[in-house]
């Protein structure tokens, strides 16, 4: 029966984390249908499975951290779940070539099919039958949890089980870390954030599983042996200190900013400038009939504006080659737009973005935004940026000094547009107000470049239709 491995999807990837499993077992699948959502060190990505047939068990849990190459789901074809005889195990050289079908929206988490997520490689190594199992064995076990955690009974008798097995990745049934402890995915959690070992508890729930009382038992008595006070996980959210693993995103992101602050010499200039105009314009294209499906922002307007100011300050759009000692100059913009998520700060951008309409980019930056909202950004529309915008403004900020992405050269912070005193004529008048900053890389962009980059962008928002002009 074939096991799916956790695949490289693409960007170097060494582990992921199980975030959510879309089947159970006894689910039938078919290929390309989605069975799980990771997190990569860059996004939620969706698996794609690269079988038909049956799942016969779910082999990595939802929460745990596993290295690439791991199984991590069991799927088998019909006959075989239901007893009858083991499907045949794909040759190598067939499994090597098996590929997932890129043309089903499936395979990429989106409706549009915007990113291919893997495929089964020839280096995974050939696979081979595994003798059968008996009762009471690891992969018995891995059958059961399984079944428990979706709540349903298992579908196939222990003996029956014979999963293929990668011969570089066999395991002994004899190995005790291999079999886990039987426990729902909530009891689980609960057990890893009192520092509960669940392979060292005596299961009192159903089906022999371990029940949460089980594991708050354990707890106290770990704290009373140690003369502490018994604590929950109710309690302990009231605790002084509490810690957070960095992982996924998170971890990526603390990285890539360390790497790009004590690399690049950062330079930040601001301008402060009237708004007012840009404003009524954005309020003007609302009405518009082709931009009513569209999200329209002075966003929209900046971004525009940097694509235009481009032209003249070509060497904004570029990147330092250590290397190489050489600068790369870019004639391509992948405007990349920094968007806030619950797993932490991504950067996905907008290829070509300089070729785009005005209701192309409007389109776009909807599109960006929703799906980087939703944790669904995929690791190929994060890659190859040029040039980003962060808009600190929907939190109310006036500015900020952003850190340049690595392999850009400048980003650009957006501030908040506020109604404040402004001097027009002599006169002290109301007007909406905002503040622009850029960072750039002063290794190879000079004060002179920077300035006029955004003297330019500023310009064309303080006056929408000066873009005429460029």
């Amino acid at each position: 029966m074939p096991e799916y491995l956790l695949p490289d999807v693409g960007e170097g990837l060494t582990e992921a984390e199980i975030v959510s499993w879309k089947v159970k077992v006894g689910d039938t699948v078919a290929i390309n249908d989605i069975v799980c959502e990771i997190e990569t060190a860059k996004s939620i990505v969706e698996l794609p499975s690269p079988f038909a047939g049956v799942v016969s068990a779910i082999l990595a849990p939802e929460g745990e951290t596993i290295p690439v190459g791991t199984p991590i789901v069991a799927i088998g074809d019909d006959a075989a779940a239901e007893g009858g005889a083991a499907p045949a195990t794909p040759e190598p050289a067939a499994a090597a070539e098996m590929e997932i079908d890129l043309s089903n929206p499936a395979a990429s988490g989106s409706a549009e099919g915007e990113s291919l997520v893997g495929r089964m490689k020839a280096d995974r190594g050939p696979t081979r039958r595994a003798r059968r199992v008996p009762s009471g064995s690891v992969a018995a076990h891995m059958q059961t949890q399984a079944a428990f955690e979706t709540g349903e009974s298992p579908m196939v008798e222990a003996d029956e089980l014979e999963p293929a097995v990668p011969a570089s990745n066999q395991r002994s049934e004899l190995e005790p870390a291999a079999a886990r402890a039987l426990a729902k995915p909530p009891v689980r959690k609960l057990a890893k954030d009192l520092g509960v070992d669940l392979a060292t508890l005596e299961a009192t729930g159903p089906n022999g599983s371990i029940s949460r009382e089980d594991v708050e038992r354990a707890a106290a008595t770990v704290a009373e042996a140690r003369g502490a006070p018994a604590t929950s996980l109710e309690a302990r959210r009231g605790e002084r200190e509490t810690r957070e693993e960095i992982k996924g995103v998170r971890k990526m992101m603390a990285g890539a900013m360390v790497q790009s602050a004590f690399t690049a010499p950062h330079v930040t200039e601001w301008v402060t400038l009237d708004a007012t105009a840009t404003v009524e314009f954005v309020e003007r294209l609302k009405k518009r009939r082709e931009f009513r499906d569209v999200k329209v922002s002075p966003l929209l307007v900046l971004a525009r504006a940097v694509m235009l100011a481009m032209r003249r300050t070509p060497v904004i759009n570029s990147y330092w080659d250590e290397a190489a000692q050489q600068v790369v100059l870019k004639s391509y913009v992948n405007l990349g737009i920094a968007a806030a998520t619950p797993r932490g700060l991504v950067v996905p951008n907008i290829k070509d973005a300089q070729e785009m309409s005005l209701l192309e980019l409007a389109t776009a930056l909807g599109e960006l935004t929703g799906v980087a909202r939703e944790g669904k950004t995929q690791p190929a529309d994060m890659s190859g940026g040029t040039f980003t915008i962060t808009n600190v403004g929907v939190f109310g900020v006036d500015a900020g000094t952003p850190i340049i992405n690595p392999g850009e050269s400048a980003i650009l912070c957006f501030g908040a547009i506020r109604k404040q005193p402004w001097v027009v004529d002599d006169e002290i008048v109301i007007r909406q107000v905002t503040t622009l900053a850029l960072s750039f890389d002063h290794r190879h962009i000079d004060g002179e470049s920077g300035s006029r980059f955004l003297s330019d962008v500023a310009g064309m928002v303080e006056d929408p239709a000066s873009s005429l002009l460029f």
